[in-house]
């Protein structure tokens, strides 16, 4: 079981068929390849469907976990303060739980370098 308790954590909903998502997928696994000795999570959540994600992922490993949501991910991503909808979306979450920041479209490296200084 993956325990994301009392550490950062970027959960980033993304979309094989969303260029954006797959465009900023190497920055996030940059992102972690860099920050997870210092205690960073970072969590894919594909809305999406298997077959697609696996084939990406056969192509384009991440280090970071990637979990299928499915098009229930827009609901849950939705209850994370993205009432737009849209991809990508990712949502910064502080080590004692609470939501530090949200960023509807394509992240950028100045925003996770800011984002990393708010930890």
């Amino acid at each position: 079981m993956l325990s994301l308790r009392g550490r950062p954590l970027l959960i980033n909903f993304w979309a094989t068929w969303c260029p954006p998502c797959v465009e900023e997928l190497p920055l996030l696994d940059a992102f972690y390849r860099e920050n997870a000795a210092k205690g960073w999570q970072v969590l894919g959540i594909a809305v999406d469907k298997l077959t697609p994600v696996q084939s990406f992922l056969g192509r384009q490993p991440l280090a970071f976990p990637v979990v299928l949501a499915g098009m229930e991910g827009l609901t849950l991503s939705k209850n994370l303060g993205n009432q737009a909808g849209g991809l990508p979306f990712s949502v910064l979450f502080g080590a004692d739980g609470v939501i530090l920041h949200r960023k509807i479209g394509k992240l950028s490296e100045q925003d996770l370098k800011l984002w990393r200084e708010l930890q």
